[in-house]
């Protein structure tokens, strides 16, 4: 059970711990503070890697885009984003990570080019804005046996190791220390070292700003990369599809694809997989806002001592208005199935919302379909997200 979250920018006490103790040694000279400069981040991402495993798979503009968007990316958090000891570290080390991952599937793709090659089903992508209901709606969806879905150990590690896949392990100790930095991350999203999740990993090893944002003030960053072709990014998301489609041997089922992200840069997306089927969650813009700052201000409390709620506020409306405006453009060109859900109406009565879902989709719903998401359902009344709401309500009695 979490501790009580007495305001959004509220850390935790282990967080205070973490953060005294890197400005300790650093102060005090024990240890290097590791700056966040391209060069330096490359030379200790890509350590122990070949030169070539920048490059394998991918085309010149796609390279090209990363080192751009590092470059910008480190200026915007050295300049702007004001971080805490704690701040700086998680921000090297989810770069540094981002740049080894890379090198990691360039090897991968040197070794073995024939998984770029993966003819997959098309995907079944559940587009819709952060908290409006995504993560329920994917999960029901990937519960059918019919329908694949993306571990979380896959999202954030693409690449297996070997000879033994350390991968699901390695995701429980990192959500671990997640929980024990952030004790109310559960009830905000509820999480499995092997539960079907979103792919937000798979875009931030491309620098995408959707993990990034949620923790870091990076207006000039957000600006930049708003303004810019995503496509790149997406060009690497279908590679790493392929191979986890290939590695997993589930191929020829439908993915069922999720992130909040896709809501703004679903033109980018929908080039790559065209024939897509699409679920559209809908949800009060109001609730939607509140819940996001919400998450957001969990995030970004620990990582600076200057974060303020109201500025986050207003940043997320600003970004959910986007995110809004960039989808329904991009749906109005898209001519493929599609159908649309409300966050209320499915709460009601989700299994009424996914029989119409198939319907729409022109799916046949197996008997086996619904035991699986009646199964999934029971364990969502498990999981502790659902006290975000009363947290929320409670943020609001006090302004």
């Amino acid at each position: 059970m979490s501790p009580p979250r007495n305001h959004p920018l509220e850390s935790s006490a282990t967080a205070r711990r973490m953060e005294a103790f890197f400005a300790w040694t650093w102060d005090s000279g024990l240890s290097e503070k590791p700056p966040l400069d391209p060069e330096y981040l490359w030379e200790r991402g890509a350590s122990g890697f070949a030169s070539q495993d920048e490059h394998s798979g991918r085309s010149p503009d796609d390279v090209e885009d990363f080192r751009q968007r590092l470059e910008k990316l480190c200026i915007s958090l050295g300049e702007e984003a004001d971080l805490n000891a704690l701040g700086h570290a998680m921000a090297y080390g989810q770069l540094r990570n981002a740049i080894a991952k890379r090198h990691r599937l360039g090897k991968l793709w040197r070794d073995r080019p024939h998984l770029l090659e993966t003819a997959i089903a098309p995907p079944i992508i559940v587009v819709g804005q952060m908290r409006s209901g995504t993560t329920r709606l994917h999960r029901l969806l990937a519960a059918d046996p019919a329908h694949a879905g993306t571990m979380f150990c896959n999202s954030i590690e693409p690449v297996p190791s070997e000879p033994v896949d350390w991968r699901a392990l390695k995701a429980r100790m990192a959500l671990a220390m997640a929980r024990s930095v952030n004790p109310w991350l559960e009830t905000m999203h509820p999480f499995g070292a092997m539960r079907v999740d979103e792919e937000l990993g798979w875009l931030a090893l491309s620098l995408s700003p959707c993990a990034l944002e949620a923790q870091y003030r990076i207006p000039s960053f957000l600006e930049w990369s708003e303004a810019r072709d995503s496509g790149p990014i997406y060009h690497e998301f279908a590679r790493i599809l392929r191979v986890d489609s290939a590695l997993e041997e589930n191929a020829d089922r439908p993915r069922i694809l999720k992130c909040p992200q896709f809501s703004e840069d679903l033109a980018a997306l929908l080039d790559q997989f065209p024939d897509s089927r699409l679920v559209i969650a809908r949800r009060k813009q109001s609730e939607m806002l509140e819940s996001s700052v919400s998450m957001v201000a969990s995030q970004m409390g620990c990582q600076t001592d200057s974060a303020d709620v109201g500025q986050i506020r207003s940043e997320w409306r600003r970004k959910l208005a986007l995110r809004e405006t960039r989808m329904e453009q991009a749906l109005r060109t898209f001519a493929g199935p599609t159908s649309a859900v409300d966050f209320e109406t499915l709460g009601e009565d989700w299994e009424s919302e996914i029989t119409r879902v198939y319907r729409e989709l022109d799916i046949e719903l197996e008997a086996a379909a619904l035991e699986a998401m009646r199964a999934e359902m029971a364990q969502s009344t498990r999981d502790g997200h659902h006290g975000h709401r009363e947290q929320i309500e409670s943020f609001a009695s006090e302004n």
